[in-house]
């Protein structure tokens, strides 16, 4: 397509609505695009993703690019698995199913068995499997199916021997947190209302704990924690593998939680307070007659302690696992030991430790890389840990806890030559002269020259850590000669508590500078240069990758801002979005609205500014981030910017907001996005077939 034939961007009507926030006027011309169940606003999507399919199918190269997509998406996944009564529960996908199965192997050796397979409850292939918590003795598995991505998830319940299914159906379990009895006659468990049940909007909080017995109906099951809580906070439990303790904890935002501790042999037995009211995260399991509480309590690196469940008074807390100089992400009750898995430097560690907190070992990685997972019995032998990394397709290995031997147990079937690939990490200063990890990964013998594609990715938020993981779209990048970059920013877990909040509230403009630096490290050490750097985000990486756009506009070429927040004056009135307010505050407060209003995206967007071309993703049944701020963001850009590049919306039907998308929808996603980079970039190759990166 010549540029003079390139289609134009709908014209979107504009209204003279504003708002008076603490004294300001703040106008908001595309309000109406907030509405999702408006005809107007469906005819606008439709005509927005007309255009976007207008520009992006006709790129020269596409079809072959979704060929190798296709492939390279097909590459399966695998989890670690769950061992409970000698049996092994775990979940996979191969080839071109769209979503993973949960098995099972009947001994470490046996066979496996399909459990349940989504695949088969929907045409569409949007029915996923969202959660399942096997009971101790393997016997009974309770899981969560939701379909078109909205995580609204139906509890089911099934033999695992028969694979019948019990007559338990539960609504409403979205996000559930389970612990069975150890006699299997019933679970503890997390349910949010049912709509009617509380005003509008509210069925999305008041996640309440409730007893189901098997064989009653889930109507009369009682409520036995979180009356009289704030709606707003997240309710997560732990009951122990004898049945006798249950754990809650009680999150308000990502950065403390209350806990308590209730004993179950008496039903009206108090849920005890174990830590109430501290500005600390605490979360924690009893095995046996000790409670082990991780905690960043006076440790923003975390630590583990023991306490005593029946008399659980501070001052009877013993250290087991004291701060280290890495991050103490999770521990696990294996074996009579302790397995400690660390970040240190956004890479996984895995360490054992006596049940008294001696150390034992260090468990040798594959690599650079990642665990995701820790998995075992406090009464087996044996852990499993999956592990991934740029240049390392899914594998899990088998911990014998006795010996410290690691075997391999299963790994991910990968027709891809990833030997050609270095994998580097560099430190570099942001604004302020904080020192910033960044993950860098491209072809060897890479001539830094300033002329490279890059692609610089982030987010910045919610104490989630980026750590090297394998990416199967990734790998078409990379074959075809790209750089691929990962910040570790302010905002993140990847340095504890310290450093998540050194990015959130009013401090969330550390973030936005620590990505701006990468970027601007990136140009200075010739990797790239803006013409050739993009930069990617998906959700809070939205909102960064916003915020990069309207505030250095000039540093990149292109944006990929996946199902983003950047209304940030009016995103806590959509979705679940209250419950991030500890985390970026709130513009109904006078002093959180002056930083929001200030790097808000939206609001941020001038008249006649020149900026990159940009792609904007959504999903008409996110029931996370709302599709509005995709929306209005696409809407007021097409019609400031001057650059004259494209300002592109895509929504998908029948999604919400990634999690449990089928492969056919990621296929189609995918291949929309790197076309889209490859074309603003300049590594279209519509001729030449891409070539294993090793070559």
């Amino acid at each position: 397509m010549l540029a003079a034939e390139a289609p134009e961007p709908p014209v979107t009507r504009t209204d003279s609505v504003s708002d008076d926030l603490h004294g300001v006027k703040v106008p908001d011309p595309y309000r109406w695009l907030e509405d999702s169940g408006s005809d107007e606003v469906r005819r606008w999507v439709e005509k927005q993703n007309g255009y976007t399919r207008a520009l992006l199918d006709a790129r020269p190269g596409r079809d072959a690019l979704r060929s190798r997509l296709s492939k390279l998406l097909s590459i399966g996944t695998l989890s670690a698995p769950t061992p409970r009564g000698g049996r092994y529960f775990y979940t996979r996908r191969e080839g071109t199913e769209n979503q993973p199965i949960l098995y099972v192997r009947d001994g470490l050796k046996g066979k496996d068995r399909v459990l349940v397979d989504p695949n088969g409850l929907s045409a569409d292939g949007t029915a996923a499997l969202d959660w399942w918590y096997p009971s101790q003795d393997g016997a009974l598995v309770a899981y969560g199916v939701s379909t078109s991505g909205d995580e609204k998830s139906t509890l089911r319940v099934i033999d695992v021997k028969t694979g019948r299914l019990l007559p338990d159906t539960i609504p409403h379990t979205r996000y559930c947190a389970l612990g069975w009895l150890a006699d299997n006659s019933g679970f503890y468990y997390t349910r949010y209302p049912a709509p009617g049940d509380v005003p509008a909007g509210q069925e999305n909080y008041n996640r309440h704990i409730f007893f189901h017995r098997l064989g009653v109906d889930w109507s009369k099951d009682s409520k036995v924690f979180g009356e009289r809580r704030k709606p707003e906070e997240i309710i997560e439990l732990s009951v122990s593998p004898d049945g006798r303790y249950m754990v809650v904890w009680v999150l308000e935002g990502w950065s403390r939680s209350d806990l308590y501790v209730k004993d179950l042999k008496g039903e009206e037995s108090p849920f005890v307070p174990v830590a109430e009211g501290i500005d600390a995260l605490f979360q924690g399991e009893v095995i046996g007659d000790t409670l082990y509480l991780l905690t960043n309590l006076e440790a923003p690196r975390y630590r583990l302690l023991a306490v005593d469940p029946r008399k659980p008074d501070r001052a009877a807390w013993k250290v087991l696992i004291p701060q280290g100089d890495a991050v103490l992400s999770e521990v696990h009750f294996i074996g009579g030991q302790l397995v400690a898995l660390y970040l240190k430097d956004a890479a996984s560690r895995l360490t054992v430790y006596s049940r008294e907190g001696r150390r034992v070992r260090d468990v040798q990685l594959p690599a650079l890389g990642t665990i995701e997972k820790v998995d075992g019995r406090y009464d087996g032998q044996e852990a499993f840990f999956d592990f991934t990394s740029f240049t390392v397709p899914p594998s899990v290995y088998r911990l014998d806890i006795k010996t410290g031997a690691t075997t391999l147990w299963e790994k991910v079937k990968a027709d891809v030559d990833l030997t050609g690939l270095d994998v580097n990490q560099v430190f570099y200063r942001s604004k302020d002269g904080t020192k910033v990890s960044m993950f860098l990964v491209h072809r060897m013998g890479l001539r830094l020259d300033g002329k490279e594609p890059t692609v610089l990715y982030g987010y910045g938020g919610f104490n989630i850590s980026l750590t090297p993981s394998f990416s199967r779209a990734l790998v078409l990048w990379l074959e075809r000669g790209g750089v691929y970059a990962v910040a570790n920013l302010r905002g993140g877990g990847e340095y504890g508590e310290e450093w998540h909040r050194a990015g959130m509230l009013d401090r969330k403009q550390n973030v936005f500078d620590d990505y701006i630096a990468a970027a601007q490290w990136l140009i200075d050490n010739k990797y790239t240069s803006p013409g050739r750097l993009a930069i990617y985000g998906g959700s809070n990486g939205g909102l960064l990758v916003g915020a990069a756009l309207t505030q250095r506009p000039d540093l990149f070429r292109a944006v990929v801002c996946a199902v983003p927040l950047l209304d940030m004056l009016r995103y806590h009135n959509f979705q679940i979005a209250r419950l991030w307010i500890p985390e970026y505050g709130s513009a109904e407060n006078p002093d959180q609205f002056k930083y929001l209003y200030r790097y808000s995206p939206y609001h941020q967007v001038r008249e006649g500014a020149s900026y990159p071309a940009v792609l904007l993703t959504t999903a008409e049944s996110d029931s996370r981030v709302d599709p509005m701020h995709a929306r209005k963001m696409a809407a007021r850009l097409q019609a400031q910017t001057s650059s004259g590049l494209p300002v592109l919306l895509r929504t998908e039907t029948k999604a919400g907001h990634g999690i449990g998308k089928p492969l056919a929808k990621q296929i189609d996603e995918a291949t929309d996005t790197w076309s889209f980079l490859a074309w603003q970039l300049g590594l279209e190759a519509p001729d030449a077939p891409a070539k294993p990166a090793g070559r």
